[in-house]
């Protein structure tokens, strides 16, 4: 099982490595060549510079101001300051070929974030599930996931390419929940 990286929310330590996540580097070759991709609760843009030094178009949503400022002018970025879980949804009728989300949960914009998929566009999520409290941070339930949830989510709108959940050691012991789906439906 690969591993995935130190959280860069709120609810966990902040994430200094530009290294993309083994799970994005992965599934990533599964969006649509040179496509356009957002990457949600972008942090430092780890991902979102990943992607675009890929040949992907990258739009680097974060609340963080100062974290997007070391992407701004980088070719194939374009950033989004927006607080997603306080302000209305920044990204009304805005669809993607692929959205990559790492270490962030907030369940009350789940399915708006699901909406941003296109038909035929690639979700990439791995993020933190119930058990990690017992490593640390994140430890509140708000921000783990539960056995499956990822699955569950996807269910009936995705086709699942890839699931795990389980414990990692390595950067850090974790419990983590990554999934790799594809929406149904015709481009």
């Amino acid at each position: 099982m690969t591993t995935p990286p130190v959280a860069h929310s709120a609810a966990a330590p902040s994430h200094a490595s530009l290294e993309p996540s083994d799970w994005v580097v992965k599934w990533a070759p599964s969006i649509r060549a040179g496509g356009e991709v957002l990457d949600f609760a972008c942090g430092s843009g780890r991902h979102a510079r990943w992607l675009a030094a890929g040949g992907f178009v990258v739009v680097a949503l974060d609340w963080d101001v100062a974290a997007l400022q070391g992407m701004v002018g980088l070719a194939n970025i374009r950033t989004l300051q927006a607080d997603a879980e306080n302000d209305a949804w920044p990204l009304t009728g805005q669809v993607f070929d692929g959205v990559v989300v790492t270490n962030y949960l907030h369940r009350p914009r789940f399915e708006a974030l699901l909406g941003c998929v296109k038909p035929g566009g690639v979700l990439i999520y791995e993020t933190f599930a119930l058990g990690n409290e017992r490593f640390g941070r994140p430890s509140n339930p708000d921000f783990l996931l539960q056995p499956g949830e990822l699955k569950k989510r996807l269910a009936g709108q995705f086709e699942v390419l890839g699931f795990e959940e389980g414990e990692v050691m390595v950067p850090r012991p974790a419990m983590i929940q990554r999934i790799c789906g594809r929406r149904l439906g015709s481009v």
